[in-house]
């Protein structure tokens, strides 16, 4: 009796089914069941995921959390904070003071803090020059005013 190489695939059936094969190349001889030659192939079942931990790993290793906290400000000093964990935003527009924006900085890298401090600096001047203008306007409403009681 000649010996026949067939490549074959195999497809998965439930298991109540019997298992086919289909011969996914020419066959010259029909294969018939188990000979002499060769013994029979059984079936294996596919593998079931296996529980715990896998081997080789290690409880110690470094765990990464991600947190990633947004503080946006405007020029005129409202500071908001936005905070997502692992893609999930946990708080939104939270009012925050520019007070602890600044602290908050200094505790961070000091090219961090530079940045910060200068957008804080800058909307500082903005509030010093707007606040200096109401004065000059609320001397002028004052002498109006008392222009008009005068008379």
């Amino acid at each position: 009796m000649a010996k026949v190489d067939v490549p074959v695939e195999q497809e998965y059936q439930q298991p109540d089914s019997p298992q086919q094969v289909t011969p996914s190349g020419p066959v010259s001889e029909p294969v018939s069941g188990p000979s002499n030659d060769q013994p029979a192939m059984a079936p294996e079942p596919p593998a079931k995921p296996k529980r715990g931990r896998p081997r080789g790993s290690s409880a110690r290793k470094t765990r990464a959390v991600e947190l990633t906290l947004t503080v946006t400000g405007a020029m005129d000093g409202d500071w908001q904070a936005d905070l997502m964990h692992a893609g999930q935003r946990v708080l939104q527009g939270v009012s925050v003071p520019a007070a602890a924006v600044a602290r908050a900085a200094k505790e961070l890298h000091p090219d961090v803090s530079e940045a910060i401090d200068s957008v804080l600096e800058t909307a500082r001047e903005q509030h010093r020059t707007r606040v200096e203008e109401l004065q000059v306007e609320l001397e002028r409403a004052q002498r109006a005013l008392a222009d008009l009681t005068e008379g």
